[in-house]
């Protein structure tokens, strides 16, 4: 017991200093200087959120950024209907609500955790007073054209490739993303309605094509978990190389 609470203070210390905490160095912020990370430190709150709850909701006012600690996300956006369209995932060292706060807007996306999440909460004046540091403000400019970048190359998928193929492409994004458990299964739990919002699609063609792969043994599949079972016949899939 006194070897956990230990472990659980020095945690705690970590998440509550910027410069003794490693998931800075998978972002911008590790272009900062000690300084500027303690400043950081000195001002914002680490905030728990529990599977499901809304982080931040769209149409809202943009006050702050968040910096991922732990757990995954979904970025999503409803159309007039109330569908759900999942934009991308996100997980820890992923920072989020920059592009409106950048950009003096309100909240575009919401961000919903489909884990327990831990993230760090950076007030809006704090992450705008680090914009005169050149290095962060570069990797800040190449974050916001990748994510212009994202988007074009999600628009021309959905106009020029067969739901079968977004679906090989995705599935194989997925593993990319968040890797693999010890079973080899994806390391995310989502439902056919979840998957069918990525591709966009419905929730009927997700299952008849997931049943496709696994008859094929492509994959495997039990309830939530997939494990890509033969990924070089996805990725031609993916590509269109592989006929129907």
């Amino acid at each position: 017991m006194r070897y956990e609470n230990h472990f659980i203070y020095h945690k705690i210390i970590h998440m509550k200093n910027c410069n003794l905490c490693l998931i800075h160095q998978l972002n911008s912020f590790n272009t900062l200087s000690k300084k500027e990370l303690d400043y950081i430190s000195e001002h914002k709150k680490v905030m728990h959120y529990k599977k499901g709850d809304m982080i931040l909701e769209e149409g809202k006012p943009s006050r702050y950024v968040y910096c991922l600690m732990s757990g995954k996300g979904k970025l999503s956006r409803y159309n007039s209907s109330g569908k759900e369209q999942i934009i991308r995932f996100v997980k820890s060292g992923n920072l989020i609500g920059y592009r409106s706060v950048f950009n003096d807007e309100p909240i575009t996306l919401n961000l919903t955790a489909i884990e327990d999440v831990t993230a760090c909460v950076i007030p809006k004046d704090v992450y705008k007073s680090l914009l005169v540091n050149k290095d962060f403000t570069l990797e800040m400019l190449r974050l916001l054209s990748n994510d212009l970048k994202l988007a074009n190359l999600t628009i021309a998928h959905l106009a020029q490739h067969s739901v079968r193929e977004r679906m090989a492409e995705t599935l194989l994004h997925l593993e990319d993303i968040f890797g693999t458990d010890r079973e080899g299964n994806i390391n995310i739990s989502l439902s056919r309605e979840e998957i069918a919002n990525i591709i966009g699609t419905a929730s009927e063609s997700v299952i008849r094509i997931l049943s496709s792969f696994k008859k094929d043994n492509i994959i495997y599949s039990k309830a939530k978990k997939i494990k890509l079972l033969n990924k070089d016949r996805l990725y031609n899939i993916a590509e269109g190389l592989e006929a129907k």
